[in-house]
């Protein structure tokens, strides 16, 4: 590192020293500085041939007397694009399945195939995933780089699978069913196109590798539905359709910060279902950002 700093050095008092076109021989000694990108480099004029830390460029002998690193300057709004998220993908199910099975979302088509239950809904958590695409971030100061706003756009992807046979139908109504097959692949998918809001506070708004957290809410839009199944009686099938789900979603969300790594994490406020449905679930997702700041 010493000896990068030392080229560095060179290569500016060269730059410096040619820019000049006379040189008053009387000003035997001359203090300057130089800066480059976050460091500033003292120098002084008129050093011994032998002398330690002395650079002689032009038959000028240059002593280099400290090299120091200044912090970058603070923007009071910073922007970050394209950030992407990769998560798992879960929900708190606290649906009253005897009452929920009286109504008209849940459907028995044939008796051997039995009522839509808690395991009609079970999920392959390995499998299920939340990955989230946000357009763009950013930071805005409110004190000292410490205390910030941070708000964005983007677009928030679940797909549910499950280890069920249940299946999702639009026609004339939407409801769910057990199906007579067992599927290799059955998915539900859920698009939203959310703005997310937090409060962050980073506690080393000098260094890139310092402790954050933020928290916030975010509101979303149901943009996108759809069950896609896979099954060997009947191949590849994906049924679109908003199937009563909610069009909007408001969740609480959460991110950590340590140097590069960044988790983040989301709870639904609200139910993913209408009323009508009578399932009361709450998706929510953990994983990894992938961001600068």
């Amino acid at each position: 590192m010493k000896s990068i700093l030392s080229m560095v050095a060179m290569v500016c008092i060269a730059f410096t020293t040619n820019a000049q076109t006379t040189s008053d021989s009387n000003k035997d000694k001359q203090t300057d500085t130089i800066k480059v990108g976050n460091f500033v480099i003292i120098k002084q004029k008129g050093g011994n041939d032998g002398a330690s830390g002395s650079v002689k460029i032009n038959n000028d002998n240059y002593n280099l007397l400290r090299v120091e690193r200044r912090p970058a300057k603070r923007k009071n709004l910073s922007t970050n694009w394209w950030i992407l998220d990769l998560g798992f993908a879960n929900m708190r199910d606290n649906t009253n399945y005897g009452f929920a099975q009286a109504g008209s979302y849940f459907k028995t088509l044939r008796p051997q195939d039995g009522p839509v239950n808690e395991n009609s809904y079970r999920l392959n958590r390995g499998k299920s995933s939340n990955v989230n695409l946000w357009f763009f971030m950013q930071k805005l100061n409110i004190s000292k780089n410490v205390l910030n706003l941070k708000y964005g756009l983007g677009l928030e992807m679940y797909n549910f699978r499950y280890d069920s046979r249940i299946s999702y139908n639009n026609d004339p109504a939407p409801y769910v069913f057990n199906d007579s097959i067992g599927f290799t692949k059955n998915k539900l998918y859920a698009g939203y196109l959310t703005v997310p809001f937090m409060i962050n506070i980073n506690t080393t708004p000098d260094k890139r590798k310092g402790f954050s957290f933020s928290a916030g809410v975010s509101a979303g839009y149901l943009i996108s539905s759809s069950n896609k199944q896979i099954s060997a009686e009947r191949g590849k099938q994906k049924e679109k359709a908003d199937f009563y789900m909610e069009p909007f979603r408001l969740a609480a969300i959460g991110e950590i910060g340590l140097g590069p790594v960044r988790l983040y994490g989301s709870y639904s406020l609200n139910k993913m279902q209408k009323d009508i449905t009578r399932v009361e679930q709450f998706p929510y997702a953990i994983g990894v950002r992938l961001s600068t700041w």
